[in-house]
């Protein structure tokens, strides 16, 4: 079976002839007569010590996989896969979870987000100016007044930046750029500040915007007083997720299970954050104290 050519690629591959005809990884057709229509995660292994090259989740496992096996832009993946594995899952939660905890154990070569565990950055304000702070250092989970997640220092001011010049705030009293004292900021002089550091606007108005606009990204704490079972079912299958501050801590079969897995999480972790905070706070998951 042949496909025909695209644009698109989205691994580079510089010895892959864009020219070329895609063929059909036939080597690789048994392995989608076990998949099921279901929701899960799948692994791409290679030759290496069954080397994981690739992990994704979807809520219907054969097509999602399927998908791949049609696109010339992962041919060099398909190539150097020797057999593809599955683990099934009761949801897409059940699925976003396992597959990035799975990406952070196993590091595979081709997923380019989720493989490391970075240093995460916020942001809080400390007698008025916001400052950055680190996930090392405070529990993200559990410490009010955070606001927003970044992966590095640059980006967390840079993101100020950003704020301060859509909503025309002044970079010198938000101690981001240094402004001598009784003297209007050079962008207050281009009408980019709205001129609190001259006197334009008051610093009570100044700080009432800037912390509006904060508001609207600040972390949510965790708002459970321990570890926490979401339920999902899919047809006969049955899972209960342990979360303990935003952390996955695993998946069981029954609650009575669930209860028994260590519940310590091991930090605040922001994919975890970014996949549970609609769905619990939201209401529309099913929740159960352990």
């Amino acid at each position: 079976m042949t496909m025909r050519r695209t644009s698109r690629f989205r691994l580079n591959d510089p010895d892959l002839d864009p020219a070329a005809i895609y063929a059909y990884p036939e080597h690789l057709r048994q392995a989608i007569d076990d998949l099921p229509a279901a929701p899960g995660v799948y692994v791409f292994h290679g030759d290496e010590a069954d080397l994981p090259l690739y992990i994704g989740k979807s809520v219907h496992l054969r097509h999602r996989v399927l998908s791949h096996l049609r696109n010339v832009g992962e041919a060099r993946m398909l190539r150097q896969t020797r057999r593809i594995s599955y683990l099934r899952t009761a949801g897409e939660i059940g699925a976003l979870l396992l597959e990035a905890s799975m990406i952070k154990q196993l590091h595979p070569l081709f997923n380019q987000k989720l493989r490391r565990t970075r240093q995460m950055c916020s942001v809080r304000l400390r007698e008025g100016q916001p400052e950055v702070v680190y996930s090392k250092d405070i529990n993200f989970a559990t410490e009010p007044g955070l606001y927003g997640l970044f992966g590095s220092r640059h980006a967390a001011l840079e993101h100020l930046r950003s704020i301060a010049n859509e909503h025309r705030l002044c970079l010198g009293i938000l101690g981001l750029e240094r402004v001598a004292r009784g003297r209007a900021c050079f962008r207050a002089m281009i009408n980019r500040c709205a001129g609190a550091c001259r006197g334009d606007e008051s610093r009570e108005d100044h700080q009432g915007r800037l912390e509006a606009v904060l508001a609207q990204m600040q972390i949510v704490c965790w708002p459970y007083p321990g570890a926490v079972g979401l339920l999902e079912r899919f047809e006969e299958m049955r899972q209960v997720h342990v979360i303990q501050n935003w952390c996955y801590l695993g998946s069981a079969d029954s609650l009575e299970a669930a209860r028994h897995l260590d519940r310590q999480a091991p930090g605040f972790d922001s994919d975890g954050y970014k996949i549970l905070c609609r769905p619990l706070l939201s209401g529309t998951a099913q929740i159960v104290p352990l």
